[in-house]
């Protein structure tokens, strides 16, 4: 399976930067449907209503999918990359 990987940089309410990426299959082109999985990600971290739009989020690249990551898209059609700043 071929993922999309978006690039995603977000301000924390405390004003430090959150780096992880929103790996999804490659067909989802739809900016928006990204958009709201990063938005529910942020819900989980307790970042809810912090902005994440084509400013904070962008296409990245399109790779074959890793066996770690695999699972979970098929469960939820997403998996997010913790990268910096996430815990």
């Amino acid at each position: 399976m071929q993922v999309a990987v978006w690039d995603t940089y977000v301000t924390k309410k405390d004003g430090t930067i959150m780096h992880f990426d929103i790996i999804v299959p490659a067909a989802i082109t739809d900016a928006a449907v990204i958009y709201n999985y990063g938005r529910d990600y942020l819900k989980s971290k307790n970042q809810e209503g912090q902005p994440l739009t084509s400013h904070e989020c962008q296409f990245c690249h399109v790779e074959q999918v890793r066996t770690e990551w695999q699972n979970e898209i098929k469960e939820k059609g997403v998996f997010i990359y913790e990268m910096e700043n996430c815990k």
